[in-house]
């Protein structure tokens, strides 16, 4: 059994549970999100400077600058997210391990009563839990009672090259469009940022099972607004510069 100081720290829900399709689910989600923060915060800055000048090198060098400074944003932020979690699934995996080596009898009883809570008779719960406890203790109060698999535990650098490279590529589209003649330059840009915005919408709604209409708009309302907004100021400095 757990003390008051710690069962909260410990069982008020899992922390893990980021394995197999659910866990690649979650990895595609965050890439597609990802990637919608590169086309949106690259095509803000590459429409802004267009609004402001003509000059291809002025462009592309902002968009650039921005790109390398939004993967390395993402990626440092991802790294110190994740580094957070790896360490909260440490610290409960150790304190599990601790219990399971001081009270062996009352977390056989736990792990019962949460094989019990989910269906099985008393009987068949208790005799599951003794079975799980002879093969591997240590495993099978990690994955029931926390949610974790101790032998695959949040990998902190590659959450941050994910998230690294999933805005690079989003931020290319953009980048790419900003670059075709100057008189169709921002209108190709707009509506190849829009499409794009709008394909990766509906495919963040459809792995996080959100409504896909609505999730779609808000990408594109948002996107356009991002676009209108930079557009303007960008044409306010080329105005005054």
């Amino acid at each position: 059994m757990h003390d008051e100081t710690t069962a909260t720290l410990t069982h008020s829900e899992p922390l893990g549970g980021t394995g197999g399709l659910s866990g690649r689910l979650n990895w595609l989600r965050a890439g597609v999100l990802g990637a919608n923060d590169g086309i949106v915060s690259v095509a803000g800055i590459v429409v802004g400077v267009a609004a402001a000048t003509t000059d291809s090198r002025a462009i592309l060098t902002a968009g650039i600058a921005g790109t390398v400074a939004g993967a390395v944003s993402m990626a440092l932020g991802e790294y110190v997210s994740v580094s957070t979690q790896r360490d909260s699934e440490r610290a409960v995996l150790d304190l599990e391990r601790r219990e399971l080596a001081e009270q062996p009898e009352a977390e056989l009883a736990e792990l019962a009563a949460i094989y019990e809570g989910k269906g099985l008779s008393a009987a068949t719960a208790w005799k599951v839990a003794e079975e799980l406890t002879e093969f591997d203790a240590f495993t099978a109060h990690a994955e029931a009672e926390l949610g974790i698999d101790p032998t695959d535990l949040t990998n902190p650098v590659a959450a941050a090259l994910s998230s690294a490279l999933s805005f690079t590529l989003g931020a290319l589209l953009p980048l790419l469009a900003i670059l075709t003649p100057t008189t169709v330059r921002l209108p190709i840009t707009v509506a190849a940022v829009l499409v794009a915005l709008g394909l990766t919408g509906a495919a963040g709604a459809r792995l996080g099972a959100a409504p896909v209409r609505r999730a779609t708009i808000r990408v594109l309302v948002g996107g356009a607004l991002a676009m209108a907004v930079t557009f303007g100021i960008g044409h306010l400095v080329g105005l005054a510069v």
